[in-house]
């Protein structure tokens, strides 16, 4: 049965899962210090790297594998709000997005879909977390949907009891600011299964594979 999966959701010890301030000048607003133990090459597989597989690339590698779609919100995919601007603007990613695979972008002001030659499509739907979960479906062939974040898309599939797997790096680091994961999610252990692993990187990698109805 296909899967709605979290991957690599970088949080610091204190709960944040991004910066609070996004800018052309800085993507990250603010959160650089989570991504600094992120090795990016090996999120569509560990071949091709010619370096150790360790427990950090191998859990990084998951990100792509069996994922037909993915769900992301507005300011993970740039740092425009209201209306769009005609600015030419195609994402963070230049002309050679790394997903392969139709991106569904939660926003409310829709715009033409744009596509890229690798496979890549970026959908503009002002949706609900069940609808958007829906087209995704429909557009994954088979296959699971990726909640791509950032933390508050990710905290709103979570709250509607949308996700079936989710996977946290806890980076040893406090933010004091940002944009936490766990807000109003109190008792979200309940319907997980939580398994944590700690790596020689210091990040503490958290599986949560969600219960299903027997």
């Amino acid at each position: 049965m296909p899967r709605t999966r979290v991957h690599n959701l970088f949080v610091s010890s204190d709960g944040f899962a991004a910066g609070d301030r996004v800018t052309m000048e800085h993507p990250i607003g603010g959160a650089e210090a989570l991504f600094g133990k992120f090795d990016g090459r090996v999120i569509h597989g560990v071949h091709g790297i010619d370096e150790p597989v360790t427990v950090d690339r191998a859990l990084f590698s998951m990100w792509g594998q069996g994922v037909g779609a993915e769900i992301m919100g507005r300011r993970k995919y740039g740092p425009q709000t209201g209306e769009w601007p005609d600015d030419g603007w195609q994402g963070w990613w230049g002309d050679t997005p790394p997903f392969g695979t139709p991106v569904f972008i939660l926003t409310h002001h829709p715009r033409e879909s744009i596509e890229f030659a690798n496979g890549t499509s970026f959908h503009f739907v002002d949706a609900s977390p069940e609808d958007a979960l829906r087209l995704a479906q429909e557009a994954a062939g088979g296959l699971d949907v990726r909640i791509g974040g950032g933390p508050s898309t990710v905290g709103e599939f979570l709250r509607a009891d949308l996700v079936d797997f989710l996977h946290l790096a806890i980076v040893p680091i406090v933010l004091g600011t940002g944009v936490r994961i766990w807000d109003h999610l109190a008792g979200l252990e309940d319907r997980f299964t939580v398994e944590s692993i700690g790596t020689s990187s210091g990040l503490t990698h958290q599986l949560w594979n969600r219960h299903h109805a027997q």
